[in-house]
């Protein structure tokens, strides 16, 4: 089994207001922001003929046009991230990646700052 990973940082805000209702003086109900790492791991039982999973070049492609779409933003207004909590934006980051990597087996997300980490899987 082959493992082959790619790591990239972004900065966004986004507010969980719907996730704290009522609670105006939680935090989460105000617009804030965070630094994230993302990392894709792709899994393959055999290598390419070129001796790759993926090239990393297109690899970190992917990884910029993410990094476009999300860096310097209002999660909140980017479309199927209305909702961003860590998990929902491993799970659309693992959608949006997934197509061009099909290899791509899981997505973790971290807030560095705060030591919080999740991670979204390939279905087996």
């Amino acid at each position: 089994m082959y493992e082959q990973s790619y790591k990239f940082t972004f900065e966004a805000a986004h507010d969980l207001a719907e996730n704290v209702k009522g609670e105006t003086d939680h935090p989460y109900s105000r617009i804030h922001g965070h630094s994230f790492v993302v990392t894709l791991t792709l899994r393959a039982e055999t290598l390419a003929p070129e001796g790759w999973i993926i090239d990393f070049a297109k690899l970190k492609a992917i990884c910029e046009s993410l990094r476009d779409r999300l860096d310097h933003r209002l999660l909140n207004a980017v479309p199927g991230l209305e909702r961003p909590t860590l998990e929902n934006t491993a799970a659309w980051i693992f959608a949006a990646a997934v197509a061009d990597a099909p290899a791509l087996h899981k997505v973790e997300l971290e807030r560095p700052t705060l030591n919080e980490r999740v991670a979204f899987f390939a279905k087996d």
